[in-house]
């Protein structure tokens, strides 16, 4: 058997392709969900109390992930009995339903190959957070410890930014829309030449040729 690449992808490689068991049957990914944005993101095992406390957030956030065109996906090392298991103990216990697909990566293939086994943590994966875009391109990353959990709406955040990136040119300050500087304006891509640099000083907002914002 082949051995399955270890390590973390780059940003704006393509997701690799995956087909996978879920808690909503088989699922190739990314292509079963061609023109969609992919939320995918591990927890270190199921019936663990910081994984339920996100996958709580992460349900009753789900609508707005979809009014964004984006689809979450869940995963950890575990078969799919135990997945569906601690659903039916969420639903049961909490009150709130999960309503996206869990991966079961029993053989922990997809975390291998996403570079989200823990290092000196078993077969733990890590709190990792991929957004990929409906292109199949991997446009973020984030990598938690397993002791601290995720706060979903940064996630959210994220994937805003990055959509309104994409649709204006722009760059999106620290904290945007609320940043401290310029709110909820966005960051004008600097000038390529003195000539350009010269007519953003006179005709942009900003504090200088380089540095320069607008609102949207």
């Amino acid at each position: 058997m082949e051995e399955v690449k270890r390590g973390i992808p780059l940003l704006g490689e393509k997701m690799p392709s995956l087909e996978v068991q879920t808690t909503h049957g088989l699922k190739k990914i990314p292509e079963d969900y061609a023109g969609k944005w992919i939320v995918l993101f591990s927890h270190p095992a199921d019936f663990t109390p910081v994984c339920t406390t996100e996958f709580v957030a992460f349900a009753k956030r789900n609508d707005k992930f979809k009014e964004l065109n984006a689809e979450l996906i869940g995963l950890s090392i575990d078969q799919v009995f135990s997945h569906i298991k601690w659903v039916e103990w969420i639903k049961e216990k909490i009150g709130v339903e999960i309503p996206f697909p869990i991966i079961a990566d029993d053989m922990g293939n997809v975390s291998k190959a996403l570079g989200m086994v823990h290092p000196g943590k078993g077969t733990n994966t890590v709190r990792a957070v991929f957004i990929i875009d409906p292109k199949g391109i991997i446009r973020l990353m984030v990598y938690y410890p397993q002791e601290v959990g995720r706060q979903i709406d940064e996630i959210l955040r994220a994937l805003r930014a990055l959509q309104i990136s994409d649709i204006n040119k722009v760059a999106m300050p620290e904290n945007w829309p609320n940043n401290e500087l310029i709110h909820d304006k966005v960051i004008i891509p600097p000038p390529k030449d003195i000539v350009e640099a010269e007519k953003r000083k006179k005709v942009a907002e900003g504090y200088d040729w380089w540095f320069t914002y607008k609102s949207l």
